[in-house]
């Protein structure tokens, strides 16, 4: 489960696991966007249903035995609690890895250059990642912490030395 601010790097993080470890990596966004694309109002809530949607997917994969990669903010409780849920009726192992970036200019430049290319998708700003920064509840699950601001590679070994644990 990689979570995280948006524009935090978890994506990189995710995308960078899956490739290693040749797992499906599963977007909220994406689904989420697919939705709007598909004509789901987007004031209908479509961001629940995005989670739910990714959770049956990643649950298909799990009883195919598959790893799964989950790329999603994960801030409030409930959605943490949702793949503590998952992994347990899978018998499942579960990791959190939550993505950082811990220089506020570095991530404040990455979100002005940024283009995800998930169509429908708007990318978010400064000031909605400082809203969901101050809101964002405390970690009460073991996790790793990676901080962005290290170099792809690093944040990969480090990842990949907490997923083999």
């Amino acid at each position: 489960m990689i979570a995280g601010l948006p524009a935090s790097g978890k994506s990189t993080v995710a995308d960078d696991l899956g490739r290693a470890l040749n797992c499906a990596v599963l977007g909220v966004d994406q689904v989420e966007a697919a939705m709007w694309r598909a004509g789901v109002s987007p004031a209908q809530p479509t961001h629940h249903a995005a989670y739910l949607a990714v959770e049956a997917l990643a649950a298909e994969q799990l009883m195919l035995g598959h790893d799964v990669i989950v790329d999603a903010v994960n801030g409030p409780e409930e959605a943490r609690a949702q793949w503590r849920d998952l992994a347990a009726r899978q018998a499942a192992g579960l990791r959190f890895v939550e993505v950082q970036c811990g220089d506020d200019e570095v991530y404040r430049g990455r979100l002005a250059h940024r283009t995800r290319h998930i169509e429908g998708m708007p990318e978010p700003t400064w000031e909605g990642v400082l809203r969901r920064r101050a809101t964002f509840p405390p970690w009460t699950d073991e996790r790793l912490v990676i901080d962005s601001v290290h170099g792809r590679d690093e944040n990969l070994q480090t990842a990949l030395r907490y997923l083999r644990q």
